[in-house]
């Protein structure tokens, strides 16, 4: 664990054992993974002090140092207007948050009209703390979809799990139901996913479109009503993923009219159950369980 804390908007962290030998220089490049233009910015600002004198990147640091990052946090939350809702937390701490995403609401608005999405709300629920930074959603999930959802409370935190999770080092597994029963327990869904040019939000299985990977495991099947209970892990992140690629498999979510599921839910059967990955500051191993918030179509136990 590194020993992390944000001082007044600065971030303070005392250098582990694991970064030992390195310059500060490769530890924003190769172990933060941080872009050119950031890095740039970081030096240009002067940004970084190491054991209370500001030095270059060429520098080595040593375990048990203490490094300064200045004005991590001197960001204003973006232009979002403030709209107080009943958020279920499921970690935070002064470098991210995860919030369970009820159904019927966006993640983010797509236009200055929307105020009434997630983001609108953690932004809210910062800004009644009295926190600075700019809230940041890491990953997605449909207006329909309920779950777990990652933020960052800066762009400089947003930046290295944007990486992560572009490297797949952010575990997500999704529970869904389905309609029919699967001849495999286990199984890869691969298959390019890309627009669907006869419907402006429809997504669709195109040769041309872009690399999707969803692996799914079979854990309940209903015989009387015919549907199956499964998780989902993806190695990818396009939009509609899960959804197109079990109809295209045959086996549609329940309540997802837009990919061929039958109308027995108010909304397509998907819930982000759990997130797991290994926190980019403290390296200390984050693993959260999302509960439904409504009634979910759960069949565990069912045969």
């Amino acid at each position: 664990m590194v020993q992390t804390k944000k001082v007044n908007n600065h971030l303070q962290l005392i250098i582990p054992d694991d970064w030992d030998g390195l310059t500060i220089e490769q530890l924003l490049k190769e172990v933060w993974q941080l872009p050119k233009k950031r890095i740039h910015q970081l030096r240009m600002d002067k940004a970084i002090g190491m054991n209370e004198r500001i030095v270059p990147f060429s520098e080595v640091i040593h375990s048990g140092d203490c490094m300064l990052i200045e004005n991590i946090f001197n960001e204003h939350h973006a232009n979002f207007s403030r709209t107080k809702k009943d958020i279920q937390f499921l970690y935070e701490d002064d470098f991210l948050l995860i919030a369970n995403k009820p159904a019927g609401i966006l993640t983010h608005p797509n236009t200055r009209d929307e105020t009434n999405t997630l983001t609108n709300g953690i932004v809210s629920y910062l800004q009644e703390k009295n926190e600075r930074g700019k809230v940041q959603h890491v990953h997605r999930l449909d207006k329909d979809t309920s779950g777990a959802i990652l933020f960052a409370k800066s762009s400089f935190v947003g930046s290295i799990l944007d990486r992560m999770l572009e490297e797949r080092r952010i575990k997500r597994t999704y529970t869904a139901v389905v309609h029919g029963k699967f001849e495999k327990m286990r199984g890869t869904i691969q298959a390019p996913i890309g627009r669907n040019r006869h419907h402006p939000t429809r997504r669709r299985v195109s040769k041309n479109g872009q690399d999707a990977i969803t692996h799914y495991q079979v854990i309940s099947f209903d015989a009387r009503n015919n549907q199956s209970q499964i998780l989902c892990r993806l190695d990818t992140g396009r939009t509609h993923q899960i959804r197109v690629h079990l109809s295209h498999i045959g086996h549609p979510l329940l309540g997802d009219v837009l990919y061929g599921g039958q109308p027995v839910f108010y909304r397509q059967a998907l819930h982000a159950k759990y997130l797991s990955f290994t926190h980019p500051l403290t390296l200390e191993k984050v693993q959260v369980e999302a509960s439904y918030l409504d009634d979910f179509p759960d069949l565990l136990g069912e045969k």
